[in-house]
């Protein structure tokens, strides 16, 4: 991913503010703030006609170094582009070039009504390891839970 790529990945990012169920994030962030906030060797875009359709990153869940192998997932595809196995290509790409990367877990939260993110998350080999109820609350005041979920290396750390 390059900073040229933003402003597509920014529309999708907004894309799935906008469903509700993909985030508690209410803004956009500028390509700086995002820049900062995602591991620089870890983000990826997926594109179809020179534009961006779907895109990956990953970020550190800790500072302690102790957690250094850990990374949290983050997959938005377009709309138009869902269901066409493009998050699982950018998965199977995030799973390899984490572990290139040194990163031994994978940890997704996702809000437990978006089904779908749950069900890709297990086909992708990830494990529920617990929910967290009413952690988050939108921005209509809807509190919602989080399905915690992991991916354990089968090279890295073992």
């Amino acid at each position: 991913m390059r900073q040229a790529h933003y402003p597509w990945v920014s529309d999708i990012y907004q894309k799935g503010i906008d469903s509700k169920i993909a985030t508690f994030t209410n803004t956009v962030p500028d390509y700086k703030t995002f820049d900062l906030i995602h591991i620089k060797d870890a983000r990826w875009v997926a594109m179809m006609d020179n534009e961006v359709i779907g895109w990956a990153t990953l970020s550190p869940t800790s500072t302690r170094h102790i957690y250094r192998g850990v990374a949290e997932v983050s997959i938005y595809i377009h709309p138009d582009h869902q269901s066409l196995g493009i998050g699982k290509l950018l998965m199977q790409h995030l799973i390899t070039e984490s572990e290139k990367l040194g990163i031994w877990t994978l940890v997704a939260g996702v809000i437990s009504k978006n089904v779908k993110s749950v069900k890709f998350h297990l086909d992708c080999g990830f494990r529920i390891v617990g929910i967290r109820e009413r952690i988050g609350q939108m921005d209509t005041g809807e509190w919602m839970d989080v399905t915690w979920m992991e991916k354990r290396s089968l090279t890295i750390g073992i």
